[in-house]
């Protein structure tokens, strides 16, 4: 039967106090009779002490009656007097206690009756002593009366307080009886409460306080660190049991956590020290990094100035080919003029010559803005080249600029043929203007053919003219895409100047992480250190 050991405390103490109950009932009880007794013993003592009472009243009263006949003197009669007044009250005190006996009542009733022929037979006495003297009271008196009902009243009396003795004798036995047996309920019970506080306490120590040392034990040597002990497999199924048991699988437990906790300590070592070799190679790589970042961002620098002196130039280069635009207008306009001025010599053959001297001066201006055509069309070769070896400094981002360059070279170039070609016109309007002041006077003829050759060096000077709007169109794009570019550069610069940034974030991160490394692998080492004290 499962039983707790709370139910096994609760026995053993209710079985003690089932024990001191009885021996507090046995001894209340026994308090109580003997209490009883004792009450009674002097119930019996003062009915006697009233009977003797009685008694004395009424020979008080007998003795004044003898002395108030004898003498005839009246203060014989105080006592007479004093014990009439207290003989109702010593009744009535009797009756009262002897309400319990009938007997003794019976016996009272008796008593009362001799008393009564006592007192009427004195009573009588005294009134003959009165009225007729001496000796009319002491015929009355040796008639026996009085005598025989004072004979009578001491029987009565004399039976009643043999009665009491003997109620006295039994309450005194039973008042001895009940000492006793209090003496023998309380030595008794206290002798039994030892027992079974003794018993009790031997059995709660073999049954719970053995166990619970051995328990106690194997804890202490579970503190100091050996965790090899165990705890006998015990059949109880109470609370003693039930944490015999627990605290076995506790330590079965506690043994395997060690184990796996010494498992988890070594690779935790082994991880730290890893980590720690780790940390230590990224942060050399990060360092490393970091040079690089430095030494990429004062490239950068490099290319976004080298970028801006290739805006400056390129910006030179659309001027003046804007410049050189302006100049090819002007040359059309000439042109047209000279075109103007040969149809006036048409009509005036007297001003040939001096068209023809213009003519010659516009060649000449034709030649400066050929000669300007030239060297801006070498300045764009030159540009193209710069803008091609920019290119390929710049890489990937510098490929659309190669395509810029190559068309720029491409411009430059047709721009140079553009310029031959009106070389070899203004050559041919140099010779058709000498040949026009040579043979002015060919007339018509000749101004045809300057008008013919007027023109065609107007269509030339068009065709120069689209080819330098071309060029300064490609100057245009060029200085966009040199200001896109340096854009680029700049957002660049700023994107490495941010990685710099990050890296060396990374680098003081990295040294935080090694920092923490190596408090993780000496924490490794102080837990290894820590489960080598257990025993599994």
């Amino acid at each position: 039967m499962k039983m707790m050991v709370g139910t096994k405390i609760w026995g053993c103490l209710c079985l003690v106090l089932f024990v001191l109950l009885g021996v507090g009932a046995v001894s209340l009880k026994t308090m109580n009779d003997l209490t009883d007794a004792s009450v009674w013993t002097v119930h019996s003592h003062r009915v006697e002490s009233r009977l003797g009472d009685l008694l004395s009243a009424v020979q008080d009263v007998e003795t004044g009656q003898r002395g108030y006949v004898i003498t005839g003197e009246v203060r014989y009669l105080q006592p007479y007097e004093a014990a009439l007044r207290s003989v109702d009250g010593i009744v009535a005190d009797l009756r009262t206690l002897l309400r319990d006996n009938p007997d003794q009542l019976r016996n009272m009733e008796r008593l009362e009756r001799a008393m009564q022929a006592k007192l009427e037979e004195v009573r009588l006495a005294r009134q003959a002593r009165q009225a007729d003297g001496f000796a009319a009271a002491q015929a009355l008196i040796l008639s026996d009366r009085g005598r025989q009902a004072m004979d009578d009243f001491r029987a009565v009396l004399a039976e009643m307080r043999t009665v009491e003795q003997r109620l006295l004798t039994l309450r005194e036995t039973a008042k001895d009886r009940n000492v006793e047996l209090a003496n023998t309920a309380i030595i008794g019970g206290a002798l039994a409460a030892s027992v079974i506080v003794l018993l009790s306490g031997l059995f709660l120590s073999a049954n719970i306080a053995a166990p619970l040392r051995d328990i106690t034990q194997t804890a202490e040597r579970i503190g100091k660190g050996d965790l090899t002990t165990d705890i006998a497999t015990s059949g109880r199924q109470d609370e003693v049991g039930i944490l015999s048991n627990t605290f076995r699988d506790m330590t079965r437990s506690l043994r395997q956590l060690m184990q796996e906790l010494s498992e988890g300590v070594n690779v935790l070592g082994t991880a730290g020290s890893q980590i720690v070799s780790t940390t230590a190679q990224v942060a050399a790589s990060a360092a490393e990094t970091a040079t690089a970042l430095a030494e990429t961002s004062s490239t950068m620098e490099e290319v976004r100035k080298t970028s801006q002196l290739s805006t400056e130039k390129a910006r030179h280069v659309a001027d003046t080919a804007q410049a050189t635009a302006q100049i090819s207008a002007t040359g059309k306009r000439a042109v047209e003029q000279s075109v103007a001025g040969i149809t006036a010599v048409r009509e005036q053959i007297g001003s040939i010559a001096e068209a023809v001297i213009k003519l010659s001066e516009q060649s000449q201006a034709i030649g400066t803005i050929v000669a300007s055509v030239n060297d801006l069309a070498e300045q764009s070769n030159l540009l193209a080249v710069n803008a091609a070896i920019e290119a390929a400094r710049a890489g990937e981002q510098g490929k659309g600029f190669v395509v810029v360059a190559a068309e720029v070279k491409s411009l430059a170039e047709q721009s140079k043929e553009a310029t031959s070609q009106v070389r070899a016109i203004l050559g041919d309007i140099q010779k058709a203007t000498a040949t026009a002041v040579l043979a002015a006077e060919q007339g018509s003829k000749a101004v045809d053919a300057g008008v013919r050759q007027a023109q065609e060096a107007g269509q030339a000077i068009e065709r120069l003219a689209q080819n330098i709007a071309v060029a300064t169109q490609a100057s245009v794009q060029i200085v966009a895409s040199n200001q896109q570019q340096q854009v680029g550069i700049d957002q660049v610069a700023l994107a490495m100047d941010s990685i710099r940034q990050a890296s060396s974030q990374n680098t003081i991160a990295t040294k935080q992480a090694e920092t923490a490394a190596h408090n993780l692998n000496a924490l490794g080492h102080k837990l290894k250190s820590l489960v080598s004290h257990y025993k599994a």
